[in-house]
């Protein structure tokens, strides 16, 4: 408590501490803020807060010899809390605070602000009461109460409360919702809401009553309790509702279990979580009692994701799926795929080594593909290392591959249709090459390559092949490129490089089995590749020549135009190049491609084949486009195929997809997307979603259709429509435009 003057203590009429003219405010800020500090310097210590309290106020006077006041914009500060109010008065004798309004009292974080018409508090700002408060938690819920009790600086004990994230406009006219409580405390280090006697209301409309009730405040990122429900009607599942539950297991792990009920099924879908100092780890997955499938009483599903940083720079990463059954990832849809992949990797890489290790296994889900005659089971391990011998110069490589890919049926006999459908195949490669780039004169770059790879293939449980083949394949390229580049008046740049290439592979074909590199792509990657081949079962042979033309053009407003056009010349065709592939003639098609990126977030990309025998009639053809902005998102794809009976392609394929959304204003939401086969001249699958919200609702409809026609994927409707609170749902990034309140 400051010193009292002599005056006042023998009895002397109240002295006010101000002069007649007034200092400037900052004075009375230094005196005011050593005064109370010497009151409640001890106070402060024995509650362990952090530092001396500091009053700031317009006029500060005593009165009586136990009581000091501070008036006009007065300001206590207390640690992380601040208080603002109307008049302070300080009473030595009980160490309160007694507060005349209106009165704020914030967090230093801005998280929690209360604001009341009086209250009293007490030295350390961390009990007290106050009457006619409103409490603001993160800018985004609001909580009024007839009356607010403090305690211990943790708890926010309210009575007689409204809480709404809704904007409030006059008494006589309700929020969009609300909820009512007899009492509710509010844990500000759990960040949680606990509420009595909950009444939840709609446009003033009491619709739920609930004895109890728990909520994480706005300020929570991960609190146990039910995220937003889903209300879904679907052709094949029926009328039903989502309604998903949050459990926090630690700070590393957390579970979401979503049951679904509807009329035609009972399912239980599951999220699981955990985050290592090394890695993550999720699993997700469900589980079914419906009507839809007689042969199963209960179907399911269940996928593991993990990638773990292991000692000495190796990385495990791993996803594991399975089904209960062929139908029931379509059914529920969970996912389009028509084949289950899982895999393990273990792999390093290294700025010149690579390590790489892998198992993989598919389950097909398509009605017309055998499970035991596919590939099931596939294990790859390989090796690469880089070298830089400054004897010779350049750089040398050389590395290893192992292989083998396993099927479940174990027929060695070609059946009707030709194919051996228990062949099994192990193979190892080793090779080794040296490069080196030159630059000569007027820039022109000289590429070279010279290497040999060595293939051994181990073939079982068919017999039309032989049961092990090997072979060495010597190989030598050398590449010409001439980069030329042009400044612009305009301030716009051309980059121009032709090339070509005189490329040779040795050895002879090996008679194994086409299995690896059934599917052969032609473009401006692989343009100047060795061989277009996908794997080591098939390698291109002979003399060869690429030759191409690139060209880029950057403009001063961050326009960029990109264009490739090149061609491929052989003396030996391979019979395994299909017609798709572009590659089945000694001149091979033209490529053409192309890239247009424009500010804004504009992209638009293009390849295509053209076949030079057939005036240029087009082999192939794909487009990409794309729009990102600050409020849209949209992409456009087309791709066209032409019959081809060497990748089991009996028809054409010609489709084209869209899928976009944009954000209208700060109140509406649009989204949708769709697919048509052009050749089959039908829709593949349509949807539609909108989205309002405002600052205290978020409401979303749904309308999804596919058009499936195969025996696994049939037709069907799926209409979803998604309620939340805004400010009480996890990831609420809150910050919407407030409405205005008008008269």
């Amino acid at each position: 408590m400051p010193p009292v003057p002599a005056a006042a203590k023998r009895g002397a009429p109240t002295r006010s501490l101000t002069r007649a003219t007034p200092a400037p405010r900052w004075r009375w800020t230094l005196g005011a803020g050593l005064a109370l500090a010497m009151g409640l310097a001890g106070g402060a210590q024995a509650q362990d807060t952090s530092g001396p309290a500091m009053l700031v106020a317009d006029k500060i006077f005593m009165e009586g010899p136990d009581k000091l006041v501070a008036e006009g914009h007065v300001e206590a500060l207390q640690g992380d809390v601040r208080l603002r109010a109307t008049r302070v008065t300080y009473n030595k004798e009980t160490g309160e605070l007694a507060l005349e309004g209106p009165m704020t009292l914030t967090q230093a974080d801005g998280s929690t602000v209360i604001v009341a018409d009086s209250g009293t508090l007490d030295r350390d700002l961390q009990n007290g009461l106050m009457r006619g408060a409103r409490i603001m938690l993160n800018q985004q819920v609001q909580l009024a109460a007839a009356q607010v009790a403090r305690v211990e600086g943790r708890y926010t004990q309210l009575y007689k409360t409204t809480v709404s994230s809704c904007q409030v406009c006059g008494q006589s006219k309700p929020p969009l919702w609300q909820i009512r409580a007899e009492s509710v405390v509010h844990d500000t280090e759990a960040g949680q809401l606990y509420f009595d006697k909950a009444r939840f209301e709609v446009m003033g409309v009491p619709l739920l009553y609930l004895p109890k009730l728990r909520l994480p405040d706005p300020t929570q990122k991960r609190a146990s309790g039910f995220l937003i429900p889903e209300f879904r009607r679907d052709t094949t599942l029926g009328t039903g509702m989502k309604l998903p539950y949050y459990l926090r297991l630690g700070d590393n792990r957390d579970l979401t279990l979503t049951p679904f009920i509807s009329d035609k099924t009972r399912t239980m879908e599951f999220r699981y979580r955990q985050a290592y100092r090394t890695g993550a780890l999720s699993v997700i997955g469900a589980v079914s009692r419906d009507d839809l499938d007689s042969d199963f009483s209960s179907r399911g599903y269940i996928q593991a994701d993990g990638l773990f940083y292991l000692p000495r720079d190796f990385t495990l990463s791993f996803s594991l799926k399975a089904v209960s059954d062929v139908s029931y990832l379509s059914d529920y849809d969970y996912s389009d795929e028509d084949r289950l992949r899982s895999e393990i990797t273990l792999d390093r890489a290294r700025r010149d080594e690579w390590i790489g290790f892998s198992m993989v296994h598919y389950r097909s889900l398509r009605a017309d593909e055998n499970y035991n005659t596919i590939p099931s089971y596939i294990g790859d391990a390989s090796y690469e290392k880089r070298l830089f011998p400054a004897l010779i110069g350049g750089e040398l490589r050389y590395g290893a591959e192992l292989h083998g890919h396993y099927r479940i049926s174990d027929s060695d006999t070609p059946d009707a249709d030709g194919i051996v459908e228990g062949r099994d195949v192990a193979r190892l490669s080793v090779s080794s090459d040296w490069r080196r780039t030159w630059t000569l004169r007027h820039g022109l770059r000289v590429e070279t390559l010279g290497g040999m790879v060595a293939d051994s293939f181990r073939t079982m449980d068919d017999s039309t092949l032989p049961d092990s083949q090997s072979g060495i394949t010597p190989y030598s390229a050398v590449t010409l490129r001439l980069p030329m580049q042009r400044a612009n008046a305009d301030g716009s740049r051309d980059v121009i490089e032709p090339v070509a290439q005189l490329a040779w592979s040795g050895g002879h074909a090996l008679k194994v089995a086409d299995e690896e590199s059934t599917r052969v792509e032609f473009d401006e990657g692989n343009l100047l590749g060795l061989t277009r081949y996908s794997a080591p079962d098939r390698r291109e042979r002979g003399w060869r020549t690429a030759y191409g033309l690139s060209w880029a053009h950057y403009t001063a407003s961050d326009w960029t135009l990109r264009g490739v056009v090149g061609q491929v010349w052989q003396q030996k065709v391979d019979a395994d190049f299909s017609r798709s592939s572009g590659l089945d003639s000694r001149y091979s098609d033209v490529l053409i491609a192309g890239q247009v990126a424009a500010p804004g977030g504009w992209s638009v990309t293009a390849r295509g084949l053209y076949d030079p025998a057939d005036a240029l009639q087009l082999d192939k053809a794909e487009a990409l486009a794309s729009w990102i902005s600050t409020r849209t998102t949209f992409s456009a794809s087309y791709v066209w195929l032409p019959r081809d009976e060497q990748q089991d392609r009996a028809e054409v394929v010609s489709q084209w997809g869209l899928d976009g959304s944009v954000q209208v204003n700060d109140t509406w939401g649009l989204s949708a997307n769709a697919r048509y086969d052009i050749a089959a001249e039908r829709p593949v699958k349509a949807g539609l979603g909108v989205t309002w919200r405002n600052e205290c609702v978020e409401v979303g409809l749904g309308l999804d259709r596919s058009y499936g026609s195969s025996e696994v994927v049939t037709p069907s409707t799926d209409v979803t429509f998604t309620v939340g609170l805004r400010g009480f749902t996890l990831n609420d990034a809150g910050g919407s435009t407030r409405k205005s309140c008008s008269n």
